[in-house]
């Protein structure tokens, strides 16, 4: 017996059963960074802050107090009304949108709380047929907008989105117009609106609501545009400047307003909020106190802090 044959074997599992050992390359530094690290530090990477994408669950859960958001508006339903077919069926590729994400369409609205201010969110899911604006998207959209002029409810809408649906051809076309309009109303109401666009954002998304906030932030590094950069450049005939239609371009062109990271875009959303609002909202002096201060007021002065 050789002496190769003597020695023990050792079995060392490198990954798990399913092959995915859980360390990834970052798409963008190239450095090797686990999920778990991955996903503890806000789906951005640890070594150089490449701001990964975000679910539509995810994103509420990132800007929404705990338990405080309700979805609404969920009775909107897509169909097929074109009868639409390209390499298959646009009702095939509902259904398996609907069983990959759980989700019933591309976007998620409702009411919640942002650091304790009530406001109205709008989230488009990219990983939801890359977030694209059928019928049902812009009804979502336009209903939540009318339900923040209705209640004076601040407005939040965040945009990943590939642009129209074009399964749905002229329809997903006249949500531009539709979710535009409804904004023209808000406005005239003086309710705030902030935008806020992570990456990608474009299309006929990018050409309606998602431009016309009252304030437009952005994330770090998003592609923000009209068309895609290399259609631009095949257009137009040459190459665009490095970087375009990045929002840090977009940002010195001054079509955004702000760039944001994404672990500081709860408080700057809530600071903006408040000061579209001219902190005009009031709060007892309960709320400003802690509870270390309120145990030490005098019996008869607590007691008018809580009546």
């Amino acid at each position: 017996m050789g002496l190769f044959s003597l020695r023990k074997k050792i079995k060392v599992q490198t990954t798990s059963k399913d092959s995915f050992s859980g360390w990834i390359k970052c798409n963008n530094c190239h450095e090797m960074i686990h999920a778990n690290e991955l996903q503890g530090n806000l789906h951005c990477c640890p070594k150089c802050e490449h701001h990964y994408r975000l679910t539509g669950l995810q994103r509420v859960e990132l800007l929404a107090d705990k338990e405080t958001f309700v979805e609404m508006f969920t009775h909107f339903k897509s169909t097929d009304p074109l009868q639409f077919v390209d390499t298959e069926p646009y009702a095939e590729r509902l259904k398996r949108a609907m069983a990959s994400t759980g989700r019933d369409e591309a976007v998620l609205v409702g009411v919640c709380q942002l650091n304790r201010i009530d406001i109205a969110l709008g989230v488009l899911d990219f990983s939801f047929m890359a977030g694209s604006m059928g019928s049902v998207v812009g009804e979502r959209i336009t209903s939540i907008i009318e339900h923040a002029a209705e209640k004076k409810l601040p407005l939040i809408l965040v945009s990943a989105s590939g642009g129209a649906r074009m399964q749905e051809s002229i329809l997903s076309l006249m949500q531009m117009a539709k979710t535009s309009a409804a904004l023209a109303k808000l406005h005239e109401k003086k309710v705030p609106y902030i935008s806020v666009l992570t990456n990608p954002t474009t299309g006929g998304v990018t050409a309606s609501f998602a431009s016309l906030g009252d304030i437009i932030v952005a994330e770090p590094d998003a592609l923000i545009g009209f068309a895609g950069p290399r259609v631009v450049e095949q257009t137009i005939g040459q190459k665009l400047p490095p970087k375009a239609q990045k929002s840090e371009f977009l940002l010195e062109k001054g079509m955004i307003d702000c760039i944001v990271d994404r672990h500081q875009l709860k408080n700057k959303l809530s600071s903006l909020l408040n000061m579209l609002s001219g902190n005009e909202r009031t709060y007892s002096l309960e709320q400003l106190l802690d509870s270390q201060t309120l145990g030490q007021l005098p019996q008869k002065l607590k007691a008018l802090v809580l009546s």
